[in-house]
């Protein structure tokens, strides 16, 4: 099965230390190969390539499997049959396709106020020009907002320094903290987002139904992938508490039911010599939770208490596979 990666990037370096905190450490024999493999999964073949090609080798086929960013693939897909997000948020590479105008522009502040440029300029005979690199995804969202009079600039270098240079009067462009757009004083419109992108896993379904070993190995890529993220938030809370039985130090712990795990706490019978009485505690709460769940364990007489942040949470079932294949899969 074959996975392609960024070569190119933030999502690069990203993408490598995520799936190396998954347990899917990539190992690449050194930076100008544009092959590597995972030893920790035998037969997933990784294939290097620019993020923005990621999508097309993934629709026609080269690879199965592939990750990139959720702004490259609409941009760039065209047959959803043929590639789709098997994970649409990895928790990393966000940010935010945006409109963006000169700050001295001081009666346009909102998609509205730039319909009614749009057309102002119309009526004088220009066209509003737009500097992206998106242009498909733009296209779709000025049309269905009724703007229809408008010019958009491809361009592959810096869009900010577009309407200084005066190729273009603005700019749609992606955005994590909006700092660079207000250093060359952009501002953004309201309700000009975009789209909200991330990184995602995306799958060709069709190349991966024709193996089951493909299928398998996608599978257990992309359980390991979701497990993980599922994991994040979550530690184990493991303690000691002296009580009288079983349902008296269960009844203690859940007096606070939203400390107490996310089905209720796991107690089992500690075995010693002096048969005092004590019972292991394990539950799982969150991190912003977990201060307080030492308290109440505590409160509820526990000692020896250790936490640990999990790595993995499996589901009962695979909910990517499930989306892609259907229930049962």
């Amino acid at each position: 099965m074959r996975l392609v990666l960024p070569s190119d990037g933030e999502l690069h370096e990203n993408t490598l230390a995520f799936m190396k905190a998954c347990g899917l450490a990539v190992r690449r024999p050194n930076a100008r190969r544009y092959t590597g493999s995972i030893p920790a999964l035998p037969g997933v073949a990784v294939l290097f390539q620019r993020t923005g090609d990621i999508p097309m080798k993934v629709e026609e086929g080269s690879a199965e499997l592939g990750i990139t960013g959720l702004d490259r693939l609409l941009e760039n897909r065209i047959d959803e049959s043929r590639v789709t997000t098997l994970i649409p948020d990895l928790g990393y590479g966000s940010c935010e396709f945006v409109l963006a105008v000169p700050d001295s522009w001081l009666d346009v502040s909102s998609v509205a106020d730039l319909a009614d440029l749009a057309l102002e300029f119309h009526q004088e005979g220009k066209q509003l020009r737009i500097a992206t690199k998106y242009p498909r995804m733009l296209r779709r969202y000025l049309f269905d907002r009724g703007i229809n009079y408008f010019t958009l600039v491809p361009t592959s270098g810096s869009l900010e320094a577009a309407p200084v240079a005066g190729y273009a009067d603005l700019i749609a462009d992606l955005t994590a903290t909006g700092t660079t757009l207000r250093e060359n004083r952009l501002k953004t419109l309201e309700e000009g987002t975009i789209l909200v992108s991330q990184a995602c896993l995306i799958a060709n379904p069709l190349q991966l139904a024709k193996s089951d070993r493909c299928l398998s190995l996608a599978r257990s890529l992309a359980e390991l992938l979701e497990s993980h993220l599922r994991a994040e938030p979550y530690y184990r809370l493991t303690a000691n508490v002296q009580g009288e039985s079983e349902q008296q130090v269960s009844a203690t712990i859940l007096a606070r039911p939203q400390l107490a795990g996310l089905q209720g706490p796991t107690i089992a019978r500690v075995y010693n010599v002096d048969d005092q009485g004590w019972y292991s505690v394990s539950l799982l709460v969150t991190k912003e939770r977990l201060l307080e769940a030492v308290d109440h364990l505590r409160d509820s007489g526990a000692v020896d208490i250790a936490a640990s942040q999990l790595s993995y949470l499996f589901d009962g079932r695979s909910r990517a596979f499930e989306q892609l294949f259907g229930e049962g899969t």
